[in-house]
Formats: C-alpha cells, sequence, structure tokens
C-alpha cells in the first residue's frame, strides 16, 4: 500500500484528522526550509480547506483518497489568488485569477495545496539553479543539486514535506529530479493532462505530471488529473485498461551506451527484476538532445515574447517603448531563460530555419517513428533515466554539459509518450529507472512500475 492510501485509511479511521496531518507538514517545511524548495508557503490557505476536508469527512462527504492530503504545486501552475512566479523576477507579483485545470481538479478530488515549489526559471534547467529565488538543494545531500526544472516538488517530496507533488516535464524535468531526489515521478502521455494553466514553455513538450513517495501514490495523483478538458485544444483522454502478464521488455542499445559501469549494473539488475528483457534500437535518440533544444528554445522563442512589461510583466522605467521592452526583459529575465530565446530566435530566423528549426522537426519524426517500431516488438522500454547521480551545486557551468543530462529523459519527450522515474535502492546517492509506454499505455507504465518497484524492495 503507497503513502497516499496509508494516510488516507489513517484519516478515515480517525487516527488524525487533515487539520493535523497538514500542520505537520507545515511544520516538516519550515524544518526544512534550507532547501529552499518552496517559494511560497500558504498555511492560512491550507489550514482552511484541511478544516473544512475533515468537516466534510465526518459529514460523510468522501472525495476520494486525496481527500485531506497535503500536496505542493510547482510554481509555474497558475493557483487562483496565490502568486505564481515561474521562477522569474519577470512574474514575481503575478496573483492568478483562477486556477490551472490540474489544481482545480486536485481541489475537487479533496487535497490540501500547500504552497508553491521553487523551480528552474520559467522551466529552463536540468539543476533548479536557474531560480531568481536561488538555488534548490538536494534532501539527500545538500552539497548536491535536486535536479531540474522540477526541482522544489521533489525536494519537498524526497524530504518527507508532502506525498505528491506536481510538476512540469518539457525534456525530462519531472523525471530527472525524481531520480535525483530517490523519488518517483511520472511524464502522462502528451495532451492527455491538460496544458490550461500551465504557463508555457514549448507548447509541444509540456506536460504536468506528478511527483510521489511511491508508484501507488503517483497513480492517485494522475488518476486524479488525467483527461480531456475543453479548454485545452491537444487535450485527449487515454484508455485506462492495463496490459495483461506477461510483459516484454525492451532495452534500447543507445540509452544503456551511455551509462557508467554502476549505472549499467543497476540497469542490469531492474531488466532482471522485471523477468528480463531484449535489445531493441533507437538509432536517431543520438539527435534527440540537439533536435529538442532548437524546438523547444524556438517555442520559448514565441511563448515569452508576450512577458515583455507591457502586454504581462514586471515594466522597467524608461523614456521610449524600445527602451521599456529591453529594459523589462532585461531586469526581468535569467540569463539561462534569455540564452535560450537568443537560441531560438535564432533557430526560426530567415536563411536558418531549415538548418535548424525544419531539420529538428525531421528529426522528432524520425524519433517518433522509432519509438513506434520499438513498440511492436515490446511493450515497454526501460533505461536509467539519468546517465549519473545528483551533481555538485555549480559543478556544471558549461551550458552544453548540463544539456546534456536531460539525453535519456529528452527522447520520450520527443515522442509523446509517458514515462515513469522509479527509484533504485543505492549504497549512495540514488538513482532512477525509466519505464516507456506506448502513447496512451499510461496505466501499463504504471503497472509495470509497480512491478519493478515491488521487486526491488
Amino acid at each position: 500500500m503507497g503513502l497516499v492510501r496509508e494516510m488516507a485509511q489513517a484519516l478515515r479511521s480517525g487516527q488524525f484528522t487533515s487539520s493535523e496531518l497538514t500542520e505537520r507538514a507545515l511544520a516538516r517545511a519550515e524544518q526544512t526550509a534550507d532547501l529552499n524548495a518552496f517559494i511560497r508557503l500558504d498555511g492560512a490557505g491550507a489550514r482552511a480547506v484541511a478544516a473544512t476536508a475533515d468537516r466534510e469527512l465526518q459529514a460523510g462527504i468522501d472525495r476520494g483518497p486525496l481527500h485531506g492530503i497535503p500536496v505542493a504545486i510547482k510554481d509555474n501552475i497558475l493557483t487562483r489568488a496565490l502568486v505564481t512566479t515561474c521562477g522569474s523576477r519577470m512574474l514575481q507579483d503575478f496573483v492568478p485569477p483562477q486556477d490551472a485545470t490540474v489544481v482545480r481538479r486536485l481541489r475537487q478530488a479533496g487535497a490540501v495545496v500547500l504552497g508553491k515549489t521553487n523551480l528552474d526559471e520559467f522551466a529552463m534547467g536540468s539543476s533548479t539553479e536557474n531560480s531568481a529565488f536561488g538555488p534548490v538543494l538536494n534532501p539527500r545531500d545538500r552539497t548536491r543539486v535536486a535536479g531540474g526544472s522540477s526541482g522544489g516538488s521533489a525536494a519537498v517530496v524526497g524530504a518527507g514535506v508532502v506525498p505528491i507533488a506536481l510538476g512540469s516535464d518539457t525534456g525530462g524535468s519531472v523525471r530527472q529530479p525524481a531520480a535525483f531526489c530517490g523519488v518517483v515521478g511520472f511524464r502522462p502521455t502528451w495532451g492527455t493532462v491538460s496544458r490550461s494553466g500551465l504557463v508555457a514553455f514549448a507548447s509541444s513538450l509540456d506536460q504536468v505530471g506528478p511527483l510521489a513517495a511511491d508508484v501507488d501514490s503517483a497513480r492517485l495523483a494522475w488518476e486524479a488529473v488525467v483527461g480531456l478538458d475543453e479548454a485545452e485544444a491537444t487535450s485527449w483522454a487515454p484508455p485506462g485498461a492495463a496490459h495483461a502478464a506477461p510483459v516484454r521488455v525492451g532495452v534500447p542499445v543507445e540509452l544503456a551506451a551511455v551509462l557508467p559501469d554502476e549505472g549499467r549494473a543497476l540497469l542490469d539488475a531492474a531488466v532482471a527484476a522485471l523477468g528480463g528483457g531484449v535489445s531493441v534500437s533507437l538509432p536517431s535518440t543520438r539527435f534527440g538532445a540537439a533536435a529538442y533544444y532548437v524546438l523547444s528554445s524556438a517555442e520559448a522563442s514565441t511563448n515569452l515574447a508576450r512577458f515583455d512589461g507591457i502586454r504581462f510583466g514586471r515594466r522597467a522605467a524608461a523614456d521610449s517603448l524600445e527602451a521599456v521592452y529591453r529594459r523589462s526583459r532585461t531586469q526581468g529575465l535569467g540569463p539561462e531563460v534569455q540564452r535560450r530565446i537568443l537560441l531560438g530566435t535564432f533557430a526560426l530566423s530567415e536563411g536558418y530555419r531549415d538548418a535548424y528549426y525544419d531539420q529538428a522537426l525531421r528529426a522528432r519524426g524520425r524519433i517518433r517513428a522509432e519509438f513506434d517500431a520499438a513498440f511492436e516488438q515490446v511493450d515497454v522500454l526501460v533505461s536509467l533515466t539519468a546517465p549519473e547521480v545528483a551533481f555538485p551545486l555549480g559543478g556544471k557551468p558549461d551550458p552544453v554539459a548540463m544539456y546534456r543530462s536531460d539525453v535519456l529523459t529528452i527522447p520520450a519527450a520527443l515522442a509523446g509518450v509517458p514515462a515513469i522515474s522509479v527509484p533504485v535502492p543505492s549504497e549512495g546517492l540514488p538513482w532512477g529507472v525509466q519505464i516507456m509506454g506506448p502513447r496512451g499505455a499510461d496505466a501499463l507504465v504504471f503497472e509495470v512500475a509497480a512491478r519493478l518497484e515491488a521487486a526491488l524492495r
């Protein structure tokens, strides 16, 4: 039984109340404040919702397993009447008028929103060192990064503050920090969880997903937010049926080839725990990182154009419109965001679009086709989530070296398939095993992840 189900049973048996559970979570957040995992706690709001949850449960109104459970939300997901900053000075005072669809659905399920978690600015990063509000520290080793860009959400789950937090995953931003912090992180099939109210980075890649203490808790969070949303044009509902045993496991040779000896041994052990697997080839994944950073930066260039001090965002004082734009964006956006906007603008510019952007689209198409072909041979693909454990703070000053941190998570994002990171027991810092399934086979991915989790205990 997962942690959320245990909490749900205890709430209903009278072992403790939601208000008591929320007070414990708030106290734990204060005890671990040095992690810098929260940008903002909402103690008053959380206490009010918890009190309502208690009254409802006492009256026989049961909203399901998340009723009365404290959760945290990544700070690029809109929360009504609670500041949403995206980790940026550009939006440091922005108070949304409404909730994102995923937040609204969590509230309808009875969850208690504890606060907003820290992230790489506008979700652009792999370490949560790019936040305007300072870096997030890894709860397993405070000299190391928590991963990114959902580092705050991974850290609050890893530190035992909440059993569930929402993050967003564009190229690996849920799965990689989950691996670094020793928790579960799930990226749903693209489009099956609404992006309405998620501040856009790269719209064809962005996807909201849960981080959780265990696979079952992650699945409960996913079940609460998944499904068609008429407010989101690309939204669709996946089938709910899981796969019957046994499951055929494939190991992409290209993704295994980048692993160090320790990582390869852990991968082999995980595959063995699932009953063994066969090698499959995804040759175009060698273009994955390059294609991803061209495509995501191009979309960021477009999506972030609105944050100019006129339409959205903080406005700098200046004596001309052009100067307002320039100063507002220079003062409001950090260096990594500026770097990606410039890269994306260049890739879309006349004379370079075919050489960069269109070429990246072709690479993405090949990767997607190779995943489809692989899933005709096997049911799931298994790799590690990251080619390394959490690295030291400040350990990757070279942006290109940082971008390589996502080499194992990017392919699933480009293919639009569901993928989950499950922590692997190890003597030192945690590793994560990544399980990927066909588009729409989210339930199958959870089923296999639960088997692996049980086998590794």
